[in-house]
């Protein structure tokens, strides 16, 4: 069949997959794809079983989990949002009165939740929450303004907490949050996810990987969410960012979940240290110490790292 003047010819799905894995290679398919239709937030849906939703950071998107969706989606209901603002989605135009961007992603995921029970026929409770980064104090801040929906905690490289005693931030990631002109050229070069995607790792991602992580941030304009992200890093103990991650009212708070933590050891800005203080706070979470996974674990140690959290969801809650 030729092409019509003047149209492109339709590729047929055997074409459409081919050309997808060459500019999101291990992606999962569009048959998986999915909108919140209020805010159109994109999200990937894969599997069937307890639902997992796995949160992203900051600078990356759900492309980051692709290895551990593969590994996971035989054994549960995987569920990997883009944050508004990020990879795929949209940003999230807040409510009025929304005051700050940790407010205004939390208010995306009550939105997403409704739409996962209410419209795709998902448990209200008994959810397993995998946190990365940026990911780590909105669920966790999620979680306890909900109490009863989380059952189960995986957090990879990342906080719910206070910076502890003698924590500092690296130079360049205070820089970009204290000072406007530095924001202002990062956001211009998009310099923050350029390092990210090759110091984020120990095992170089091939070139193909690191397009596709930097894919939605190519446009300027698209950039918004990761420099206000940087820019919302707490500045100290008494910043309101933290008063997030305390229990409301005396209800539950996260050392009564069982966690599982997976940590990099060769990440520059999730050190060692901060593994120590997970260690200290919830002497009741199983360990798991990679030497050879930077910042970004999952693309590091995703056989080893998926294996853990298997086992972990089949262990009693």
């Amino acid at each position: 069949m030729t092409a019509r003047a003047g149209h492109a010819p339709a590729l047929d799905p055997a074409s459409r997959s081919a050309a997808l894995e060459r500019l999101m290679p291990g992606y999962p398919a569009p048959r998986h794809w999915r909108r919140v239709p209020v805010t159109g937030q994109h999200y990937l849906d894969l599997g069937s079983g307890q639902p997992v939703l796995f949160l992203h950071g900051n600078p990356s998107w759900s492309y980051v989990w692709r290895k551990l969706l593969h590994r996971l989606s035989p054994h549960a209901r995987c569920l990997a949002p883009d944050l508004p603002g990020f990879g795929l989605s949209r940003h999230l135009r807040p409510a009025d009165g929304v005051p700050d961007p940790y407010e205004a992603q939390l208010e995306g995921l009550d939105i997403l939740h409704r739409h996962l029970v209410r419209d795709k026929g998902l448990p209200e409770r008994g959810w397993t929450f995998v946190l990365h980064d940026w990911g780590g104090p909105l669920g966790a801040a999620w979680a306890l303004r909900n109490p009863g929906v989380v059952a189960r905690l995986v957090v990879c490289n990342t906080v719910a907490f206070p910076f502890p005693d003698g924590f500092r931030l690296p130079f360049h990631l205070r820089w970009i949050r204290d000072h406007r002109p530095v924001a202002a050229f990062v956001h211009a070069t998009n310099a923050f996810a350029r390092t990210a995607v090759r110091a984020g790792v120990h095992r170089p991602l091939l070139p193909a990987e690191r397009r596709a992580l930097l894919r939605p941030t190519a446009r300027r304009a698209e950039r918004r969410a990761v420099t206000d992200a940087v820019r919302a890093i707490p500045r100290g103990p008494a910043a309101p960012a933290w008063r997030l991650l305390e229990p409301l009212g005396g209800g539950a708070d996260l050392a009564e979940l069982p966690l599982l933590v997976g940590w990099g050891m060769r990440d520059p800005v999730f050190t060692p240290a901060l593994l120590e203080e997970w260690a200290r706070r919830y002497p009741h979470a199983d360990i798991h110490r990679f030497p050879d996974a930077g910042h970004f674990v999952m693309e590091d140690a995703a056989a080893e790292l998926g294996d853990r959290i298997r086992d972990f969801l089949q262990g009693a809650p």
